[in-house]
């Protein structure tokens, strides 16, 4: 209903039309806004894990639980998302011939995100950060630039590749 009354406005006004070929301004992409939502994700699921372990839950405990999984459901829908952008919008020839596994590996993110929102199961969120992890190296060597792995700064203090942006 409201398509109609749009269509038919534009009709009688002719909009002038306007037309993007990304979702957000060319060449902006980095990985690592995924890289620390899946940190957030497993970090989650460690204070889950330390929830569990208590004999029983306050209310405030109870109240903590349904904050940290609607936190742990939104990093991995924001995981799903950054990778989604950058590989339909940046990934083109000559990316995709140099990296042939990208498609297999987009999708393996896509599946170990779900997979990681839908249970509490650090297994699965250590190997999305693996494969988030590939992603962004793989991502920066399309770009000619060098990457180094080292630990995050917080917790869970876990492994990132992070772009050697000196040289």
């Amino acid at each position: 209903m409201l398509y109609d009354l749009i269509d038919k406005l534009n009709y009688s006004y002719k909009f002038e039309e306007a037309k993007a070929h990304c979702d957000i301004p060319c060449k902006i992409y980095d990985p690592i806004i995924a890289q620390i939502a899946v940190l957030t994700m497993i970090r989650t699921i460690d204070l889950i894990n330390e929830l569990e372990e208590k004999d029983s839950l306050t209310t405030t405990d109870k109240a903590q639980f349904s904050r940290l999984v609607s936190q742990k459901e939104e990093h991995g829908i924001k995981v799903k998302e950054e990778v989604r952008v950058i590989w339909g919008d940046y990934f083109k020839e000559p990316q995709i011939s140099a990296f042939p596994e990208i498609h297999d590996l987009t999708h393996k993110i896509m599946l170990g995100a779900s997979k990681s929102k839908q249970n509490v199961d650090k297994k699965a969120a250590l190997e999305l950060l693996d494969n988030v992890n590939r992603f962004a190296e793989i991502f920066w060597k399309t770009k000619n630039v060098n990457t180094f792995k080292a630990s995050s700064p917080y917790p869970p203090s876990l492994e990132l590749v992070y772009p050697d942006l000196k040289g």
